[in-house]
């Protein structure tokens, strides 16, 4: 064969693939009414892992959502001399939405129009109450709620630096607050939401009158002075919080532990220092306490000022916000997580229903603690996950370093927020822990915009790709979000 008869081959070749790909049926088929199998050209294509199909069966259009999405090669024969031929199609899964279990074959697959999705929306909306937080990605201008029933169960919500993450959460606060009765405790490491009680001037006004109308009161106790200052009691820690911060070992230090069990009722770093003309072991307790560097803590309260762990348990208290971003040394911040952990675990028996926001979950509950204040406070952060519950105690998890946050803390979550994130590794882990996730879609994290996340279990009515809307509240950190 001559090089321009190899040419010419080669193009006629390529022409016989196109027509044949391009007559690629979008079909599908269903053998139990709830998820189908389908297949498309891959010319002209316009599905995607996510977004919503009208299945056409004859009878009645239904509505679809795809799960995945695959390029499937062939090998088909034609008749002439280039015999068979490489072709190549899109195939994957969905979940149907509607159409009440019929099963069928050979069904018309289009792109759903975003009036189809939103008369869905409409027709199965929940009696219950919802959160507006946004629209779905996948059908500009058809809004999305959550239920909020479901954030009776652990949340966990993830995403890269710069997805969004932080404005976003800001929503789901707002909204919980506006529309439900729970309370909401924010361990906040980064003064991310000390203005949740600040109406953004651009805010939708209705939005924003009900929210003033029923999110508050909101406190926000920041820093190591004023009114509203971020302050404890040492005498209000658990005994192993004592310890840990004095770093006493009931073994290896038995006397001294001993000794702390002993005063830890009445004592504070003030009166500790009194010790000093006390016993032999007293004086070694203050000796630690000033080497340590305990006693120059800013969290310290006096005797008539407020407690945060007081607050933490306050009933007429709507929103508390611990601005541990404001706290200088990073084992205060430790030690105020782990205490108002503690506190809320201690005080269960009161079943006062209550959303635990620990943002930045990877230094307050990690995967492997390296300190004993640490490992304190991740101890009562997997109770809370495996028993809060039944005592009204619903975590909301947040970090961009999922696999950096303890195994016991996120395997109990039966909600997913999963915005940007470009680690292989980290959306595999995700993939793993949330295996009711289509994986399909976790794989799609990594094409995320600004503001856009996956959400599934039981605060959504099927696995959606939504885009976050606009907060009504100032947010408090660097991650501005003009996007909304």
């Amino acid at each position: 064969m001559s090089a321009d008869e190899a040419l010419t081959w080669i193009q006629e070749y390529r022409d016989l693939r196109e027509t044949v790909e391009r007559a690629v049926l979008p079909i599908a088929t269903s053998v139990d009414g709830r998820r189908f199998e389908y297949q498309a050209s891959l010319h002209g294509l316009d599905l995607e892992a996510g977004g919503y199909v009208a299945i056409e069966t004859g009878e009645e259009t239904r509505l679809g959502q795809l799960l995945s999405l695959e390029m499937q090669t062939l090998t088909t024969s034609v008749p002439g001399r280039h015999g068979q031929i490489m072709v190549r199609a899109a195939q994957g899964e969905g979940a149907l939405l509607d159409g009440g279990g019929r099963p069928f074959h050979d069904a018309r697959v289009r792109r759903a129009a975003p009036a189809e999705v939103g008369a869905w929306r409409e027709r199965s909306r929940s009696s219950s109450a919802t959160l507006s937080v946004g629209e779905l990605a996948l059908a500009p201008g058809v809004p999305f709620e959550l239920d909020a029933r479901g954030f009776g169960r652990h949340t966990f919500l993830c995403g890269q630096s710069g997805s969004g993450k932080t404005y976003s959460l800001g929503v789901l606060v707002e909204r919980l607050l506006a529309e439900t009765s729970l309370r909401v405790v924010v361990i906040d490491p980064n003064s991310d939401y000390v203005h949740l009680g600040e109406r953004r001037a651009d805010a939708d006004p209705a939005a924003a009158a009900r929210y003033e109308e029923r999110a508050g009161p909101i406190v926000v106790r920041s820093g190591a002075d004023g009114d509203s200052r971020l302050g404890l009691h040492f005498r209000e820690l658990a005994a192993a919080q004592q310890a840990a911060l004095l770093r006493l070992d009931p073994v290896a230090d038995r006397d001294e532990y001993a000794q702390l069990a002993a005063i830890a009722e009445t004592a504070t770093p003030d009166t500790l220092e009194a010790l000093a003309d006390g016993d032999e072991q007293a004086k070694r307790l203050v000796l630690r306490a000033t080497n340590i560097g305990v006693h120059r803590f800013g969290v310290w309260s006096r005797e008539q000022d407020v407690s945060i762990l007081d607050d933490v348990v306050d009933g007429d208290i709507r929103c508390l916000v611990a601005d541990l971003g404001s706290l200088a040394d990073p084992a205060e911040r430790t030690l105020v997580a782990g205490a108002m952990l503690e506190r809320l675990w201690r005080r269960r028996a009161e079943r006062q229903p209550v959303a635990i926001v620990i943002d930045e979950a990877h230094n307050i509950c990690p995967a492997r603690p390296e300190d004993a204040l640490t490992t304190l406070a991740t101890e009562d952060a997997i109770r809370i996950a495996g028993e809060g519950r039944k005592f009204g105690l619903f975590l909301i998890v947040v970090t961009q370093r999922p696999q950096k946050v303890h195994e016991n803390v996120l395997s109990q979550c039966d909600n997913l927020v999963l915005m940007r994130m470009n680690s292989v590794a980290d959306l595999g882990h995700v993939a793993e822990v949330f295996s009711f996730v289509p994986p399909g879609l976790i794989e799609r994290a990594s094409t995320f915009g600004l503001g856009e996340a996956l959400v599934a279990g039981k605060i959504a009515s099927h696995p959606a790709l939504i885009r976050f809307g606009a907060r009504i509240t100032e947010e408090g950190g660097s991650d501005v979000a003009g996007w909304a």
